[in-house]
């Protein structure tokens, strides 16, 4: 079967031990998200990332490595009925710049009630969707794990300087 994928970008954001969280409350009652949404058309998932960022937590922030990557197949799950799309989330280890505060924003996402610092040692308590409070844990302790992103309009200047075309390659 063909399925659409909808490429959401994630803002992973650790400091002092605590991850900041986006906080809503709707018919599934009280539970956070990381500031984070759909890549919108013409958009790279950096700019989209750092774009959710501002959205959802009024922040300005800087974006390092990829940390983690997400599929939620709803044709798969058994145990609950998921009303969302098939999706991949692209969760990135990010700092907010200096002088960005984390805030509520004046345009909140629907539902989304504030914007939270949980401590890790406090992860546990909360609901978190998708549920990888045991992942952030574990790459807090070592944020050496990273997975690599590779912007392929960058790799054309670290190649040959020029563009590659089809007709460069011969043919199989």
């Amino acid at each position: 079967m063909n399925y659409h994928i909808r490429v959401r970008a994630c803002a992973l954001i650790i400091e002092n031990d605590a991850v900041l969280l986006v906080e809503f409350e709707d018919e599934n009652g009280l539970h956070y998200n990381l500031p984070a949404g759909g890549v919108e058309r013409g958009e790279s998932v950096i700019e989209a990332v750092k774009r959710e960022a501002w959205e959802e937590a009024s922040v300005d922030i800087e974006v390092g490595k990829l940390a983690f990557v997400s599929e939620h197949s709803p044709h798969l799950i058994t145990n609950y009925e998921s009303k969302s799309p098939h999706g991949l989330s692209l969760m990135f280890d990010c700092k907010i710049k200096e002088g960005s505060r984390p805030s509520l924003p004046k345009k909140p996402d629907l539902n989304q009630t504030g914007v939270r610092w949980v401590p890790l040692s406090e992860l546990d308590s909360v609901v978190l969707y998708p549920n990888i409070k045991q992942l952030i844990i574990e790459y807090a302790r070592d944020r050496k794990k990273n997975i690599e992103l590779i912007e392929e309009y960058k790799l054309a200047h670290q190649i040959t300087g020029t563009t590659l075309k089809r007709n460069d390659f011969p043919k199989v």
